[in-house]
This record gives C-alpha cells, structure tokens and sequence, in this order.
C-alpha cells in the first residue's frame, strides 16, 4: 500500500513563495501568479517559529575544563619545543589505527578503543591515519576526526593533536599521562 503525500499547509504555501520570490529564477521558470485567494497570506508571514534547542548529546563539546581541541593548533599546557616535535612528526607513534576503508559509525567506535587503550597502557603519542580524502575539503573521517576527538570522553586523555609535516593524512595525538589513583 503506498503512503499519500502530505500536501502544504497555507502558512507552508505563504512561506514557500515568500522564499522562492527571493531567488532569481532561469529563463523560462518565472513563478506562476497567485491565484486571488492566496494574496491575503503573502501579506502577513507567518511569525517565525522558534528553533528547537537541539539535543544535548548531538554534538559532542568538551568538558569546561578541557578547551576544545583543534588539530594543527598548539593548546594551552604544551610547551613549544614538544609541539615542534609533534607538528613536524619527529614524535614517533608508540602505535597506530588507519581507518582507510572504515564507514564513519565503524571508525568512531574504533577511535574511541583505540584511545582508551592507549591511554590505559600509558602510551604518549599515537597516529590516526584517515587518509587524505578527495581534494579539496578530504574525506568524511578527516572532517569527523576533530569532533570526535572532543567528545567528553575522549577529550580529557588528549593534550595535543597535529598533521605530521608533510602527511595531511594522518593525525599524530600526544595522549595525557594517566593520573595515579590516590
């Protein structure tokens, strides 16, 4: 059984025109007139409905006491000789994930083992290749790779993230010491 299709509501209609009459139409496109009915609503748009706030676990923001974390930027707490080494890829990787091949949902979850346990093992620095993606703006994990790394509970192990000079592909981490339970 096919499903019907919803048609527009009048308000839907009003706004629709109101928005389409904004954009410069191609040659032989122009908007059909309004019939005499459907003037009266084109002179009162509808009231601007309010945003829903979206949900809190939507996008992913760090804690407020870890700044969010931007990769090829040196964060607060990381002298410059340290970053030097990382930026310019002299700090080798204790280990590394490549997610070339991965879908997006796959690769998240294996970002987050990977980090846990390397920060369980008390490694330093890791590597994330994710490949460079088709030019010019990569691939989706290269553009995902920053939000995950500041979700909650990945934020709080990472002190630094940067591109190895010259591999736009890969992402080094210095990963924070771990805490000594007290």
């Amino acid at each position: 059984m096919r499903r019907r299709a919803r048609s527009l509501t009048p308000e839907e209609r009003a706004l629709w025109r109101a928005y389409a009459e904004t954009v410069k139409p191609l040659p032989g496109h122009a908007l059909p007139p309004l019939p005499p009915t459907a003037a009266p609503a084109l002179a009162e748009p509808p009231p601007p409905a309010a945003a829903p706030a979206p949900p809190a676990a939507a996008k992913p923001q760090a804690k407020p006491g870890h700044p969010t974390l931007h990769v090829g930027a040196q964060p607060g707490g990381l002298d410059h000789s340290r970053w030097k080494d990382l930026r310019r890829g002299r700090t080798r990787p204790e280990r590394t994930l490549d997610l070339h091949g991965r879908r997006a949902q796959d690769a998240w979850a294996a970002v987050r083992a990977f980090l846990h346990s390397a920060h369980a093992e008390g490694l330093r620095c890791v590597a994330i290749v994710t490949g460079k993606g088709p030019a010019p703006d990569g691939g989706v994990l290269k553009r995902e790779l920053p939000h995950w790394l500041n979700a909650p509970d990945l934020r709080p192990l990472l002190l630094g993230a940067a591109h190895p000079a010259p591999n736009q592909g890969a992402v080094h981490l210095l990963l924070r010491r771990r805490r000594a339970p007290r």
